[in-house]
């Protein structure tokens, strides 16, 4: 089974190259961020007609996650949002069991930067991520929990990290909430594939980052060992980060035995 994770920065926008690459690799289920599209505007039939049928939560113009299950499987116990969320929070969290795996979808919060109210919000958020898992997960169920976690966790996930430490996506604070996430039962499903540097899931747009190979890994796939036990590889793909006008993101693949 492939399940995929991919922050799109708007399907809307990105919609061909969306469905190209589900042509191309063919994941069983993709979780997707920043669709930046209220529900009544998702591109439900084109996802149709490309073999995927979608549960969606979105807002106009900014965040919005949606996962899209290939048609035949049934998404199933869908959740939205972290529990206390009101009717007009911010559209970042869908989790829904698919084939026995509990997969959980994020947009954690970007924080904007180092001392700010959206700083403390971000740090709140993944305060509250953990808190979700306790209060619905197990640890030694199959659980996959992905997404864009606007966070890179270590120095080697970053192309220059002695730049990079303190700030907004690599501050000290960022990377302690995301290691207590993992803490509540969850290893890093990539980097037990690829223990070696120089992986990245985003590029800035500016400076020919892409090019030059100067990203961070902030997109992740968490995993219970149940799952990774099941785990054949969990991989990058960064031939749609090639495209004209691509997401700044590219997606992560997850292959494991049923």
């Amino acid at each position: 089974m492939r399940i995929a994770s991919w922050n799109v920065n708007s399907i809307r926008a990105r919609l061909e190259h969306l469905t190209g690459w589900l042509g191309r690799v063919s994941p069983d289920v993709l979780c997707i961020q920043e669709t930046k599209v209220e529900d009544s505007r998702f591109p439900e039939e084109v996802l149709a007609d490309a073999g995927y049928r979608a549960q969606f939560f979105g807002q106009k113009s900014y965040n919005g996650v949606a996962i899209a299950a290939r048609m035949g499987l049934a998404l199933e116990d869908v959740k939205r949002n972290l529990d206390g969320d009101d009717a007009d929070a911010p559209r970042r969290l869908m989790a829904c069991t698919v084939e026995g795996v509990r997969v959980i979808n994020v947009y954690v919060p970007n924080g904007q930067a180092v001392g700010t109210p959206a700083f403390a919000y971000k740090l709140a958020w993944l305060s509250r991520l953990r808190l979700e898992l306790a209060a619905h997960c197990k640890p030694e169920d199959p659980l996959l929990l992905c997404g864009d976690f606007n966070v890179a966790p270590e120095p080697i996930d970053v192309h220059n990290p002695q730049k990079w430490e303190g700030q907004v996506l690599f501050h000290p604070d960022e990377r302690a909430a995301l290691r207590d996430v993992i803490a509540w039962g969850l290893c890093d499903g990539f980097r037990r594939f690829h223990p070696e540097p120089g992986h990245y899931t985003w590029w800035d747009y500016r400076l020919s980052g892409f090019r030059r190979n100067q990203g961070l890994r902030i997109d992740h796939a968490l995993m219970t060992p149940s799952l990774a036990e099941r785990a054949t590889d969990v991989w990058i793909d960064k031939e749609p980060r090639k495209l004209d006008r691509p997401s700044d993101h590219a997606p992560i693949v997850v292959d494991f035995t049923l």
